[in-house]
């Protein structure tokens, strides 16, 4: 079986730590156990599902605003790139075309799409992986993993079962219901819809050549913003009639807001802060190097990144994408990049010139490569690390504390030695409307 992790969205209601490029999957704040190392949402579901199956067997879908940082974070893993956002249905279509037409897979092969931002134990997967079975068994169109509810909630689907025995017959779905109709459905045995669709990716190439749409990954690729904006479950599930699924009764939790997610965090603070006795209930999540102190308030979230700062109540975080339309977001101050990470420190326009000043981490054995920009000049200075600067036949090796003026006549390249942290201060002369920060 193959698994592809859909990876995407911004995670607007944890501002101001996630953005475009840093979505809520990757931020660093849960606690790996046998590690004590913080980790994503990202790593640890991905460490979970290669404690099961192998990781050859794992590819990924997701923006081209994402894939540095899955880089980052996974490493060399597989990553199909959609040109643009266009909900589950394409994303899962553009993965399912790579595998059988890119990759060779057969189209009798099984496939098993999880989202990368649940936060389950080990034994959620391997109920996952019981799907596979229960296709092969049963000759079904689709299997799927129903949640056993613990409360009627109207942010979920729900799976109305047929019949349910060893496994479940599923009659329809309800998509998001009233607390209330969800409270009827639940006492009439309806079960939360996990987001987990395993079939075999016939499937796919079935429902696209039905639809008229391009079955190979190139032509779908380069016809992708032509795509129906539709959901899986609309463009695909509610078109079957034989679906089967297993039911799950364990932990499950969808980690979309800050009150959700700081209920899984293992530590109350992460980054510079303190909390005094008689707060209860009160995380810091500061990225800063200033001090965040919080006296007698409790049940709330203090969120400090370069983006912005967040102090909220816990019940109230789930509000928090409707303020995205007050004007919070602007370009991202904090990214990570294949090579590492930087934050933005200071902009200015001064003298008819742009001022970009950033603090940046090379890892060892990564580079960064500048193209030439004749208008551009930089400063760096080394504040740890070590880091070769090759420019034509320029060679000199930078230390902590090296100043060196680099002037953007030819392409130049940074290389770690060792993990490098400097200050780089660009200064644009023709003070154009916008300063690529990304390089």
């Amino acid at each position: 079986m193959k698994v592809i992790l859909l990876s995407g969205g911004s995670g607007t209601r944890l501002w101001p730590l996630s953005n475009d490029s840093r979505a809520k999957q990757f931020l660093k704040v849960l606690r790996n156990t046998e590690t004590g190392q913080l980790e994503s949402m990202v790593q640890r579901v991905y460490r979970q599902l290669c404690e099961i199956m192998s990781e050859k067997d794992i590819i990924v879908t997701t923006n081209s605003a994402q894939v540095d940082i899955l880089r980052n974070q996974l490493g060399d893993i597989p990553i199909v790139v959609e040109t643009e956002r266009r909900d589950t249905f394409p994303a899962i279509a553009l993965a399912c075309t790579y595998l059988y037409s890119e990759l060779g897979i057969e189209k009798k092969e099984i496939v098993a799409i999880v989202s990368v931002d649940t936060f389950v134990d080990n034994s959620f997967y391997q109920q996952v992986n019981e799907l596979e079975n229960l296709l092969t068994c049963t000759g079904a169109e689709i299997a799927l993993l129903g949640i056993k509810p613990t409360y009627p909630s109207s942010k979920y689907g729900y799976i109305i079962p047929e019949k349910h025995d060893d496994y479940m017959q599923v009659a329809y779905f309800v998509e998001k219901p009233s607390e209330e109709k969800a409270e009827i459905l639940i006492e009439a045995g309806a079960y939360w819809n996990s987001g987990i669709f395993v079939f075999p990716l016939q499937l796919i190439y079935d429902t696209l050549q039905a639809n008229q749409l391009p079955c190979t990954f190139e032509k779908l690729r380069s016809n992708f913003s032509s795509l129906p904006k539709k959901s899986f479950d609309y463009a695909v599930l509610e078109q079957l009639s034989r679906i089967v699924a297993l039911t799950y009764d364990g932990y499950w939790k969808d980690l979309g807001t800050w009150n959700t997610l700081t209920e899984e965090m293992s530590q109350q603070i992460i980054g510079n802060g303190g909390i005094s006795e008689d707060c209860h209930n009160t995380h810091i999540i500061n990225e800063l190097e200033l001090p965040v102190k919080v006296l007698g308030v409790s049940n709330a979230v203090i969120a400090v990144s370069a983006d912005g700062i967040l102090v909220t109540d816990k019940p109230s975080s789930s509000k928090m994408k409707d303020m995205l339309h007050e004007g919070l977001f602007s370009r991202p101050m904090y990214q990570e990049q294949q090579w590492g990470w930087y934050r933005v420190l200071d902009y200015a326009k001064k003298a008819e010139k742009e001022i970009l000043t950033r603090k940046l981490f090379l890892k060892a054995g990564r580079h960064i490569e500048y193209p030439s920009t004749p208008s551009c000049t930089f400063v760096w200075t080394i504040i740890s690390g070590e880091a070769a600067f090759l420019q034509d036949e320029k060679h000199e090796i930078l230390k902590t504390g090296d100043v060196i003026h680099v002037s953007a006549q030819n392409l130049y390249v940074l290389h770690a030695v060792k993990d490098t942290e400097f200050i780089e201060v660009r200064i644009d002369e023709q003070a154009v409307k916008s300063v690529d920060w990304e390089d």
